[in-house]
């Protein structure tokens, strides 16, 4: 219902999506696809993953709140990195996790129309560097975050605001 916004060229829109927009002016209507391999890639079956329930333990007992089935759950890889991943199944000790971005495998259709163009601010700019909070500590479903100690919320699995 509302418009896309992004800021080109900062790497938050798919590069194929700004190539074919890139020299349209503000009125001229689009309609193409990106293939999956230019998209989110292939689905790829190696990248659902079965993990212990203990990651998602808060204080020893399974979060049951915050991992279900659907939910989009914050990981963390021993390196640091953080990522998100879709919990597919809980079944005895395990979670299921589909590690493949949502659009994975899929073709992406785009239809619509450039309603404004201009310049980025430099507000518009630093509101990108900054994560969106989604909330407390809770939603890190799990992750050695503790927001409320440090005054903020947690960011998603992205750290205290």
């Amino acid at each position: 219902e509302e418009p896309f916004e992004f800021i080109s060229g900062l790497g938050v829109t798919l590069e194929g999506f700004e190539n074919k927009i890139k020299d349209l002016n503000i009125g001229e209507k689009f309609d193409f696809v990106i293939p999956q391999k230019e998209a989110y890639g292939e689905y790829d079956d190696t990248l659902v993953i079965e993990l212990p329930k203990s990651v998602f333990s808060i204080d020893g007992k399974f979060d049951d709140i915050h991992v279900k089935v659907d939910a989009i759950v914050p990981l963390i890889s021993a390196d640091g990195e953080r990522f998100s991943g879709v919990v597919q199944e809980i079944k005895g000790e395990a979670v299921v996790i589909d590690l493949n971005h949502p659009m994975a495998g899929c073709d992406l259709n785009f239809i619509g129309e450039v309603v404004e163009t201009h310049e980025a601010t430099p507000e518009e700019i630093e509101a990108l560097s900054k994560p969106a909070c989604e909330g407390n500590c809770a939603n890190c479903a799990g992750n050695d975050c503790d927001c409320n100690k440090d005054g903020g919320e947690c960011c998603g699995g992205k750290g205290c605001c």
